[in-house]
């Protein structure tokens, strides 16, 4: 069974150009893949904002060290 993809087009300036660059050499990923999967990220901290939840960076010991605000 065939996916079917729908083909974008997008402009970015050259800092978020550099980042996309640098997140796809760390992940040995394609520019597109980091998109789908920060894509799929956001989706999951919408939903859980709409579920009144909070997203946050925990450490080892399960102590939040950051909480993500501003999605």
């Amino acid at each position: 069974m065939t996916k079917k993809t729908t083909r974008l087009s997008l402009d970015v300036s050259p800092e978020l150009n550099r980042t996309l660059d640098e997140i796809s050499e760390k992940t040995h990923t394609s520019k597109s893949e980091v998109l789908r999967k920060s894509i799929a990220l956001m989706d999951v901290a919408i939903r859980e904002k709409d579920g009144l939840n909070h997203l946050a960076v925990v450490n080892k010991d399960n102590k939040i060290v950051k909480e993500i605000i501003g999605l």
